[in-house]
């Protein structure tokens, strides 16, 4: 975890904005208190939202007999376990590899953020995995835990963190600011056309 490097009221300031901001371009913040309630959160999301699928001809997807998916490549083995143990009692499957494989879609992609910068909401995810970026950008749904200790005023505060990112090349940082938006065609902003269509940021106790 990130040592505490500022005042506790200077902290919660930054914990404060960061939900400000976030909210604001369209995310959905919620706090938990152990990694096993953000894994109930993803499983209740995957089974509340409809099963989504893409076709990449003119031919119609056919969903018949297809299950959901939950994608989570970048857990320790035991939070995987206990991820693929709760799937398997909800009948959804859960992945962490071979995502080259799903990308007519994914359900609920479930990540840890590294950093989050309160000026602007965003989630800074480290993803030097292919697997973690192909997750994160083909799911419907992101569900991505961020530890309350690991939020910062913004990217020059979090200079450091973001310059050792740089420097483990080649790498691949993703700074995330809300779901994936878009108005390159004739203006009109579309949500959900490039990556996710909601992303929920749980914000871990720590």
């Amino acid at each position: 975890m990130t040592e505490t490097k500022e005042p506790a009221t200077t902290q919660a300031a930054h914990y404060r904005r960061f939900i400000e901001r976030a909210e604001s371009a369209a995310a959905i913040v919620s706090a938990v208190g152990s990694f096993d309630e953000a894994v109930t959160y993803a499983i209740n999301l995957c089974q509340e939202r409809p099963l989504n699928r893409y076709a990449i001809s003119d031919e119609p997807v056919d969903t018949g007999g297809l299950r959901k998916i939950i994608a989570a490549p970048s857990l320790s083995e035991a939070e995987y376990g206990l991820l693929r143990e709760k799937c398997k009692a909800h009948l959804i499957d859960c992945i962490e590899s071979g995502m080259r494989d799903h990308l007519n879609g994914v359900d609920v992609g479930l990540s840890y953020g590294d950093l989050g910068l309160a000026e602007t909401g965003t989630l800074v995810l480290n993803c030097p995995d292919e697997e973690l970026r192909l997750a994160t950008m083909v799911c419907e749904y992101h569900v991505c835990v961020l530890p309350k200790s690991k939020i910062y005023a913004d990217g020059y505060d979090a200079t450091e963190q973001l310059r050792v990112f740089m420097q483990d090349a080649p790498t691949y940082t993703a700074f995330i600011t809300g779901p994936s938006r878009t108005a390159d065609i004739e203006r009109v902003l579309s949500i959900g056309v490039h990556g996710p269509l909601e992303l929920h940021i749980l914000l871990l106790e720590d």
